[in-house]
C-alpha cells in the first residue's frame, strides 16, 4: 500500500465547481473549475466531479490509495458529514454525498459540509484567521453567511444549519421580509443587497447630498466607494449596515466567545473602512470580555472553500 500523498477539496457552486489538489501537508498544488450542471435535478454533478479527479489522479499518476480523501463543500445544511438535506440552487432533495463520491472514485474518505462552514475553516486554516484555533466568519455576499470553527473544526449543529448568521434578528420592527420568510434579519442590512436598498431609500427619502443621486446603477460596492471618498449618505448607509453587523457579532461572541471575527465575501472588498466601522460598533455593544476580540478581512476570497474542504480530510 503507497503512501497517501495528496487530497482533493471541492467547493460546489451554482454555476462553477472549484477543484484543488493539495499535498498532504497542506500545499495548494493546482486548481481549477468545471460547469455545474444543475439540469435533470443536478444528476450530473457527481459524475462529473468524479470525473475530474480521476483525470487529476491520472495527470499525477496517484492510485486511490495515494488519495487522503475528497473534502466537499456544498450550498446546503449536511448531516454527519455526508447527508446533504437540501440544495435548492443544485437541484438535490436529501442525498448522501459522501457514499456517492465514495463509489464514483473508490476514494474512501470522503466528507462533506456547508459551503460557508467550510469556507470558515479554509479561512481559519490558511487566511485571514490564520493563527486562530477559534473563529466566527460573516461572508457578506448576495446574502450574508457564515460559519463558525471551535478547536480546528467545524461547528455543525445538529441539524446541519449552525452559522446561520444572516437570519440572526438585528431589527424586531421591520415588517419587509427576508428571503426565508421572517423578518427583520441580519441578511436584510449586511449583504450587498441591503446596503444598496437602503442607499435607494435614504435617496428617496432624504435631502442628503450625494454623488450615488447621479448612479445609474445603484450597487453596494458604488455605495461603499462612495464612503471611501468622504461621500455623506455613503457614509451613513455604511453606519448604519456596521451597527447591525457590531450588534450581531457582540451577541455571537456571548455565545461562542471566539478568538476572532473574519469578514468575507464580495462586499469586504471595501477593506479597511468597512471592518473599522464593524469593529466600532461591535465594541460599543461588546460585552466586556468580548470588546478587544479583533475583526480582521478574510484573505483567500474564492479559494477559502478548496482549502477548507480539503482541511476536513487532512
Amino acid at each position: 500500500m503507497s503512501e497517501a500523498t495528496h487530497a482533493f477539496g471541492v467547493d460546489i457552486g451554482g454555476t462553477t465547481v472549484k477543484m484543488g489538489l493539495f499535498t498532504a501537508e497542506g500545499e495548494l498544488v493546482d486548481s481549477w473549475e468545471i460547469p455545474t450542471v444543475t439540469e435533470g435535478g443536478g444528476i450530473q454533478v457527481l459524475p462529473d466531479i468524479a470525473g475530474s479527479v480521476r483525470q487529476a489522479m491520472a495527470a499525477m499518476e496517484l492510485e486511490a490509495d495515494s488519495v487522503v480523501g475528497i473534502g466537499v463543500g456544498v450550498p446546503g445544511p449536511v448531516r454527519d458529514e455526508s447527508v446533504v438535506l437540501s440544495a435548492v440552487n443544485l437541484g438535490w432533495g436529501e442525498l448522501d454525498v459522501a457514499a456517492e463520491l465514495v463509489r464514483l472514485t473508490g476514494i474512501e474518505n470522503v466528507k462533506v459540509g456547508n459551503d460557508a462552514n467550510v469556507a470558515t475553516l479554509g479561512e481559519q486554516w490558511k487566511g485571514g484567521g490564520q493563527g486562530y484555533d477559534d473563529v466566527i466568519m460573516l461572508t457578506l455576499g448576495t446574502g450574508v453567511g457564515g460559519g463558525i470553527v471551535h478547536n480546528g473544526r467545524i461547528i455543525g449543529g445538529s441539524h446541519g444549519a449552525a452559522g446561520e448568521i444572516g437570519h440572526i434578528t438585528t431589527d424586531t420592527a421591520e415588517t419587509a421580509p427576508c428571503g426565508c420568510g421572517k423578518t427583520g434579519h441580519l441578511e436584510q442590512y449586511a449583504s450587498a443587497t441591503g446596503i444598496a436598498a437602503q442607499a435607494r431609500r435614504l435617496l428617496a427619502g432624504t435631502d442628503i447630498p450625494s454623488v450615488l443621486r447621479d448612479a445609474q446603477f445603484l450597487s453596494a460596492k458604488e455605495v461603499l466607494d462612495a464612503a471611501k471618498a468622504g461621500d455623506a449618505l455613503g457614509l451613513d448607509v455604511l453606519d448604519w449596515a456596521a451597527t447591525m453587523l457590531g450588534r450581531a457579532l457582540a451577541t455571537l461572541a456571548i455565545v461562542t466567545d471566539p478568538q476572532a471575527f473574519i469578514i468575507g465575501g464580495g462586499v469586504s472588498k471595501a477593506g479597511p473602512i468597512l471592518v473599522d466601522a464593524i469593529d466600532k460598533h461591535f465594541r460599543h455593544f461588546a460585552f466586556h470580555a468580548h470588546e478587544n476580540t479583533p475583526v480582521l478581512l478574510a484573505s483567500l476570497g474564492n479559494a477559502a472553500g478548496i482549502h477548507g474542504a480539503a482541511k476536513m480530510v487532512l
